[in-house]
This record gives structure tokens, C-alpha cells and sequence, in this order.
């Protein structure tokens, strides 16, 4: 692909949206458990984040019910952090105030993840990446694995070290859907993200400017999953962009597939083959 075809190479992930049913207690699990900082909240609409980098936003939808978990939407918001320090200390917060939401844990060579489900059934990943030095291409594909990471073993190596003082952030968003084929034909060819790597035909992985993955789509609990309902759980995905021409680029590069986008206020949104919302919009100085 051309570059023309491609969302630049410092494109970033913004901040996930998620619609929910209790705005209180999913403040107080990513404030006090999760450790961000609550940025603003007006009318029912709570924004956390650190340093100012937006993370999750929080919209209260008191009548929307729980979806299907076989439906398409998050898989998970996957919290990047700076040291394994940093990690650590989440991973142990939120462990000791939340019992019981664990997932897993997994050394994936690029990256280390802990795994939980947030009050209101929302994934959510907090990791931290090996320098891009420790990770290996092959034939233009990432290498990634699932390696049992233990994380007792992992708390006592880092939860003692002071905590680093950089920017947490959304280092990639995972989403379920009903179709990697139409996935990949969606965010590779028309949205312009690179692939890094299929994953045993069930997982796509991709990319812009030779990250491990922006964005991630998997088909374990979803396959053959059509356009969503309006739910609980995932509002929008925001993917920001250095300047205002590279929007309106991305958003030609839609017209151009003949997807139906929308424009205003400086930001294209657009949904993906599952009714996904992806917005996309220029960084904030």
C-alpha cells in the first residue's frame, strides 16, 4: 500500500467510550482501582485519563440493557503503562479492591498483560511494551505469543520499585466481530491501518507506523456476529491524528470506498461492518 493508502505513522489511539448503567461505580473501579485521574464530569458524561491523555470516557445510559456476550463490540481497552512498576501497581490495586475479576495473564514477547473485566462486564487490559529493539518481524508479521505469565512472581520482581512518573494511555483497543475477512478489508483497505499479523484465522492484529497493533479484532466468542444493537458497553473508539489535513485525508480515503462518514467539528466518524463507531480526529495541543 501506498502512502496515500496508509493512516500515518504517529497515529495513536484516543480515548474509548463506553456507555454504562451505574456512572458511579464505574468511576470510582477506573479512578480508585485502575488510578486515573477523573479530567471532567457534567450531565451523566465523566472523562478519566492521565496527564491530560484522555483514556475512558464515560457516558451514563441508565435505560440501554447488557448485550449478548456473543454479540460484536469490546473486547477490551488495553491500558498501556510506562514501567512495569506502574503496572505493577495497578495490577495489585485493582486486584485487591475488585476480587474476584482477574482474567489471566499472559507475556506475549512484545508486551506483559494482566487481564480483568471492569463492574459492567467491560475488558479491560493493562500492559506494558518491551522496547520495539526486543521485538522480531518475520515476513512482515509481528511475532506475538501467550506465555503463562505468573503474576505473583511478577509482583514481588516490580510492585516494590518506585512508580514512574510518564503518561499512562490507550495503547490499543481490541474489538469482537463476526468476520476477520471483513475485518481486515475494513481497517486494513479502506480505514488504512497496516497488518502485523493473523492470528490462526480467529485474531487480526494491525497497525500504523510499525506498532505491535492499534487495534486488534478476534472472532472467539463472535463469529458470524452481525451489526450490533444498542447496548451497554462500547460507545466509540477514537484514533487521533497529528494534524487536520491527515483527517480529512483518512476521510477522502472513505469516500473513496464509499463507506458512510460523517464530518463535524473536525473529526470523520465512521462504523465498521458490526455498527463499531470509529472517530477520527486531529491532536489537541
Amino acid at each position: 500500500m501506498t502512502s496515500s493508502q496508509l493512516l500515518p505513522a504517529n497515529s495513536a489511539m484516543g480515548a474509548v467510550t463506553l456507555w454504562v448503567a451505574n456512572l458511579d461505580v464505574m468511576i470510582r473501579y477506573y479512578r480508585d482501582a485502575v488510578g486515573l485521574e477523573v479530567i471532567s464530569e457534567l450531565n451523566g458524561r465523566a472523562v478519566l485519563g492521565h496527564a491530560q491523555n484522555e483514556i475512558v470516557i464515560l457516558e451514563h445510559k441508565p435505560m440501554m440493557k447488557h448485550a449478548s456476550p456473543h454479540e460484536a463490540g469490546l473486547f477490551h481497552t488495553a491500558i498501556l503503562f510506562p514501567s512495569q512498576a506502574a503496572l505493577a501497581q495497578a495490577v495489585y490495586s485493582v486486584a485487591q479492591k475488585h476480587p474476584g475479576t482477574f482474567t489471566g495473564s499472559a507475556d506475549h514477547l512484545v508486551s506483559k498483560a494482566f487481564y480483568f473485566n471492569d463492574p459492567e462486564g467491560n475488558g479491560v487490559e493493562l500492559y506494558w511494551d518491551r522496547d520495539r529493539t526486543e521485538w522480531n518481524w518475520v515476513h512482515g508479521n509481528i511475532e506475538m505469543d501467550t506465555i503463562y505469565l505468573d503474576p505473583q512472581q511478577f509482583l514481588s520482581e516490580h510492585l516494590t520499585e518506585s512508580e514512574g512518573q510518564d503518561e499512562k494511555r490507550v495503547g490499543h483497543v481490541h474489538l469482537s466481530v463476526g468476520s476477520i475477512p471483513a475485518a481486515e478489508d475494513f481497517y486494513v483497505k479502506m480505514l488504512g491501518f497496516e497488518k502485523t499479523l493473523n492470528w490462526g484465522g480467529a485474531a487480526l492484529f494491525v497497525s500504523a507506523g510499525g506498532y505491535h497493533h492499534h487495534m486488534a479484532m478476534n472472532t472467539w466468542r463472535s463469529k458470524g456476529a452481525g451489526k450490533r444493537q444498542l447496548a451497554l458497553g462500547l460507545g466509540n473508539v477514537e484514533i487521533i491524528l497529528e494534524n487536520q489535513d491527515q483527517v480529512l485525508e483518512t476521510k477522502e480515503r472513505l469516500d473513496f470506498h464509499k463507506l458512510d462518514s460523517q464530518f463535524d467539528s473536525g473529526t470523520a466518524k465512521v462504523e465498521d461492518p458490526w455498527g463499531n463507531v470509529i472517530s477520527i480526529s486531529a491532536h489537541q495541543e
